[in-house]
């Protein structure tokens, strides 16, 4: 709670979906996708409306939707609001 700056990652449940389908098979895995999708979106619900700890972004986050970033952009995202805030 006291970090001077907080980043909330977020993504469209499509695209991390996706993602973890792509990491599964890659696996070896078998993958159901839309049973992943749903998997996902149930986790969500809960993991937001849960009354102890919440899955929320902080009020003073910098919220970072990644759905049509790539990764590498998501760091030069974050770098350039850490530099823009005065930290390096």
């Amino acid at each position: 709670p006291a970090a001077p700056l907080k980043f909330f990652l977020t993504a469209s449940a499509g695209e991390r979906a996706q993602r973890r389908y792509k990491q599964l098979i890659a696996k070896g895995e078998s993958v159901n996708l839309p049973r992943l999708l749903e998997d996902i979106k149930e986790r969500d619900a809960r993991d937001s409306s849960r009354e102890v700890s919440p899955l929320l972004p902080a009020e003073d986050a910098i919220i970072i939707d990644s759905t049509a970033v790539p990764i590498a952009d998501v760091f030069q995202l974050a770098m350039q609001k850490v530099k823009e805030k005065g930290f390096i």
